[in-house]
């Protein structure tokens, strides 16, 4: 009978514990002391994104449009700055500067066995607290697909992953300071 007071009392510490460590991270993370993204926004209030032009040799329709977007949605998900138009404490613009496909590997017969697509982008990041966070830097992704497919039948879901990971490696660069 003593043993199974003494777990309960185990087991009502562990929960204490569990409980006070989640009151904690909430009041950091409410304060805007601590991000669960990692994302430092010291001293920042407000962020600006301006429309990334499509300067690449082949302009795919709508590109732009959607990585202003991707970036606008990750800093509203991962930080409480506010968004404005203008210019903010953080001011984001770039370029798309390169959209290509080019065969990655041959096979026997001399014919492309994968093909490689890339998209890069050019991003200036001003942050106007802290000019010494402020970077222009060229980030490039890539994905491999197999070149018995065409480009058009795998260019959308190819497009999103590598938004996707441009977008986070942006994100990261300019907010937890990884230099990539």
């Amino acid at each position: 009978m003593a043993l199974k007071i003494r777990n309960i009392f185990l087991l009502s510490g562990k929960k204490v514990l569990i409980l006070l460590t989640a009151i904690l991270m909430i009041m950091l993370y409410g304060c805007g002391i601590y991000s669960f993204s990692g994302a430092s926004t010291t001293g920042l209030k407000t962020v600006s994104i301006q429309y990334f032009q499509n300067r690449a040799s082949v302009v795919q329709p709508g590109l732009s449009q959607y990585i202003t977007d991707a970036l606008i949605d990750k800093c509203k998900a991962q930080t409480k700055l506010g968004i404005v138009n203008g210019l903010g404490d953080v001011n984001f613009e770039g370029e798309i500067t390169d959209y290509t496909t080019r065969p990655l590997t041959v096979a026997a017969d001399a014919q492309a066995a994968s093909n490689r697509f890339t998209i890069s982008v050019k991003v200036k990041f001003t942050n106007s607290v802290d000019p010494t966070l402020s970077f222009e830097q060229t980030f490039s992704r890539f994905e491999d697909y197999d070149s018995n497919l065409d480009l058009s039948a795998v260019e959308k879901d190819l497009s999103e992953k590598i938004v996707e990971l441009l977008i986070e490696d942006i994100f990261n660069r300019a907010f937890v300071n990884w230099a990539i």
